[in-house]
């Protein structure tokens, strides 16, 4: 019997990447922009564990690069390493110390951070740049961008869980 959080889980992916591919854009900075899609993934990671997070993140990304046509398998192998760091801070304890205090970001932003280096590596394939500027620019500064949305995202958050 499968869970209704697991497929609630999937369902809400369509409305975050229709807000991901079409209003985002709009709050870039130069060409940086923030990700939900890993913002998403990340509350699942350590609401339901290590394993959910990384297959959802496998999950998440497949659909990410087919939908988008984006390079096949790399959003599929970022998200999934990123659910599974998000996923090493799931536990039944700490769960709601994770999500409501500013420890959400901090982990939106190692996972954000894992996930944007992956997918730097696949995109800039150019060998000819310089690393440094690569890593700052396509990891470093998305990952900040990301944890900031997340950390405003937790103004929001209920404190008695909806699911």
């Amino acid at each position: 019997m499968i869970k209704p959080q697991y497929i609630i889980s999937f369902l809400l992916f369509f409305p975050f990447l229709l807000i991901q591919t079409t209003i985002i854009p709009l709050l870039a900075i130069d060409t940086v922009i923030p990700d939900l899609i890993l913002i998403l993934l990340v509350y699942y990671s350590i609401t339901q564990g290590q394993i959910y997070g990384s297959i959802l993140g496998f999950i998440y990304g497949f659909l990410f690069d087919i939908i988008t046509g984006s390079l096949l398998g790399s959003a599929m192998i970022a998200k999934t390493f990123a659910g599974f760091a998000a996923g090493y801070f799931s536990s039944e304890n700490k769960q709601d110390q994770y999500l409501i205090s500013y420890n959400f970001a901090l982990i939106v932003m190692l996972s954000s951070f894992i996930d944007s280096t992956i997918s730097a590596f696949f995109a800039s394939l150019n060998f000819t740049s310089n690393i440094f500027m690569i890593f700052f620019k396509y990891a470093l500064l998305p990952a900040i961008y990301t944890s900031a949305i997340a950390l405003m995202g937790m103004i929001f958050y209920p404190k008695k869980r909806l699911f």
